[in-house]
């Protein structure tokens, strides 16, 4: 027999995604105390017919991912009865840290990137609240670590994975991707670029230097890849970009980076996230922040509006975040 879940139900199903609302920030939207703040770290949003789709890396049990749906980008509720898309078991491949979700469409199915046990993790349905799963629970890489899947399709049909791998620190790199097979193509594997704008290691948190979170876009010709840097428990953790004539590169980083920082929006630890268009065309960043100005986790769910100011000189477009249309999604 069945049993539809209720509220209650749902809440232990998908612990410590949710809090009231009761911290107060730069935003355009105001919230009230009985609406539930969001807490998705590494945040994503799929746009499809109208619809905002959201998930992320969350704490608690069952392990996975659960999606959330909306209409306007401030009020979410579970986008299935059960919450969950995505959970530990048969047909998954890993049992803990599941992080860094990407969500897309490719070839009439829905597909999946993930991180688990630090392995870049490939899964698919039928539909965007379907359950995702792989037909055989493997990683796309194992030979060794690699964390942060993006998955970047190209108006000529080639496909390609950035992501991060560890070599004293974490890096991104990118390689020529098959979706039918969730495999690199072999040979394609190179990285990106090096730590070398100030912004990048603050040194406001030590660590070895870190830079991830990739996420691309194509824009009148010219690749754009979003990233994040420093550690993420860092008050400078903050987003920049870099651009390039191929989604291969090489890479020109923006020396306006970073673009979204603790000083641009307000919040420290801002960053780890996904762009999206809303349905006016507007572009979007989802990332996150941290819980409060001395606690770092849970991290607390933000989206920004970006600008892109077109540079008639170069022919790229300069991008910036606009700190005064900063949402705080909430769980209506």
């Amino acid at each position: 027999m069945k049993i539809k879940p209720t509220a209650a139900m749902l809440m232990l199903l998908a612990p410590a995604i949710f809090t009231s609302a009761g911290c107060t920030s730069k935003q355009s939207q105001s919230t009230t105390a009985d609406k539930e703040e969001i807490f998705f770290a590494d945040p994503t949003i799929y746009a499809e017919n109208g619809k905002f789709y959201l998930t992320g890396t969350r704490a608690g049990n069952p392990q996975g991912f659960v999606l959330l749906e909306s209409d306007d980008l401030e009020n979410w509720s579970p986008a299935r009865p059960d919450s969950m898309i995505l959970t530990k078991g048969n047909g998954v491949y890993g049992d803990k840290g599941f992080w860094a979700p990407q969500i897309m469409k490719h070839n009439g199915k829905y597909l999946f990137a993930y991180t688990a046990n630090e392995q870049t993790v490939l899964a698919a349905a039928n539909s965007v609240n379907g359950t995702y799963t792989q037909a055989k629970a493997d990683p796309i890489d194992g030979s060794e670590k690699n964390i942060d899947p993006f998955i970047f399709v190209d108006d000529d049909g080639r496909s390609y994975l950035y992501h991060v791998r560890f070599d004293n620190g974490n890096f991104l790199w990118v390689g020529e991707f098959d979706p039918a097979t969730g495999k690199i193509k072999e040979g394609t594997l190179q990285r990106c670029f090096k730590n070398d704008q100030p912004w990048e290691d603050t040194g406001a948190y030590e660590s070895a230097p870190i830079m991830e979170g990739p996420t691309l876009v194509k824009l009148d010709g010219t690749y754009y890849l979003f990233y994040s840097a420093n550690h993420f428990m860092s008050e400078d953790y903050a987003v920049g970009y870099a651009t390039a004539p191929s989604p291969t590169g090489p890479w020109t980083k923006n020396p306006a980076n970073p673009i979204i920082s603790r000083k641009i929006v307000g919040e420290k630890g801002s960053g780890h996230g996904d762009i999206f268009t809303d349905a006016d065309g507007k572009m979007r960043y989802v990332y996150h922040v941290h819980y409060s100005d001395s606690v770092v986790s849970p991290r607390r769910t933000r989206i920004v509006d970006l600008n892109l100011e077109k540079d008639t000189a170069t022919g790229l477009y300069n991008i910036t975040a606009d700190p005064a249309s900063v949402i705080r999604p909430v769980r209506h």
